[in-house]
């Protein structure tokens, strides 16, 4: 059965506040994706994107993949970059020369990034990676010479076909839904064109109303794979506790000697915050700049765990948990385990 797309008309509270706060010219609507026909498992709806995601579906599901491809899949603002530059490090034998001066975007490109929003290249750029890359994502990485390496926010339901066949590696990563929202919400506050408030930027989280949602959806479809010998799961908050330690799971899922302990000291001071944040070739300044309305403004902003209860207002806090909890009620009792003592904060 082919993939279904529909359009998303309003009606309910999430989606005409999507369609009031969350829409422009170069993004003038969204769809649901229905992969083969069907809804997703855990909550019965479609995954919603930007409506450009309907040109680009067909050639991102028929896209080549290889066998060594390596991908980073998240929902968005769950520690990807980190992870991209992370995984593109020790694959790259530590070469942070290149890592700081050749933008992620280009050396780890988002297959999905044609899909957000319409593309305005400059004339007389067109042989250049990035305006490739921004005309069309997907064939600028069809393109690309292996290994590749891939960065994407979709569920694995909507995956390339050739992933089943191919088995890539796959390195998964999330984050506590509370901080996600609320990173996710300054993201696309500042670079998406969001126009709302905090609060109504989680009805449409908690609404399964913004791109690449349902959140749980999009987790629980790499959970499910989690112990594929061709996928790693990894936490946010787990890379924030013991970033050493995760490092050593990567290198043996990528099959990488471990570093030395000074490269391993190296590594993960490139790693670190407030590093990531000065390094042009990660921190997407070269984007913030042309949005941004104050200087505090920044694609990275805390990198911190729980930074949620800076921000969030006690009525959504409640939202939240009422949320959580009942999502939790649904889970297999080992799995209910595992995302409580993640996500439930002491």
């Amino acid at each position: 059965m082919a993939t279904r797309i529909e359009a998303v008309e309003g009606g309910t509270e999430a989606e005409d506040i999507l369609l009031k706060d969350f829409t422009y010219d170069d993004r003038p609507g969204y769809v649901r994706i229905y992969p083969q026909g069907n809804a997703a498992k855990f909550s019965g709806k479609g995954y919603l994107m930007p409506i450009r995601y309907g040109e680009f579906a067909p050639s991102f599901r028929e896209m080549e993949v290889r066998s060594d491809d390596v991908w980073v899949a998240s929902y968005p603002k769950s520690g990807t970059t980190w992870s991209q530059e992370m995984v593109w490090c020790i694959s790259n034998d530590l070469d942070f020369d290149r890592a700081k001066s050749v933008m992620l975007r280009l050396r780890f490109p988002f297959v999905e990034n044609s899909c957000m929003s319409k593309f305005h290249g400059k004339p007389g750029e067109e042989n250049t990676p990035s305006y490739k890359y921004g005309f069309n994502s997907v064939k600028y990485i069809s393109d690309l010479p292996s290994p590749r390496f891939i960065k994407t926010h979709i569920s694995w339901d909507l995956l390339p076909e050739q992933v089943k066949s191919k088995k890539p590696k796959i390195v998964c990563v999330a984050r506590n839904p509370k901080d996600t929202c609320v990173s996710y919400f300054h993201h696309c506050s500042l670079l998406e064109g969001f126009r709302g408030s905090l609060s109504d930027f989680v009805t449409l989280f908690l609404e399964d109303t913004v791109a690449f949602s349902p959140y749980w959806d999009n987790l629980l479809s790499y959970w499910e794979h989690k112990d594929d010998s061709n996928v790693l799961f990894l936490t946010y908050e787990e890379m924030k506790k013991d970033l050493p330690s995760v490092v050593g799971k990567v290198c043996k899922f990528l099959d990488k000697k471990m570093p030395s302990d000074e490269d391993l000291k190296a590594l993960c001071n490139h790693l670190s915050f407030d590093s990531m944040k000065a390094n042009d070739a990660v921190n997407y300044e070269c984007l913030v700049e042309k949005k941004r309305s104050s200087t505090d403004q920044h694609f990275m902003r805390k990198g911190k765990v729980n930074a949620w209860k800076e921000e969030m207002s006690p009525e959504d806090v409640k939202r939240f948990d009422d949320w959580i909890e009942k999502n939790l009620n649904k889970l297999d009792s080992e799995t209910k385990v595992f995302f409580q003592n993640w996500f439930i904060d002491d």
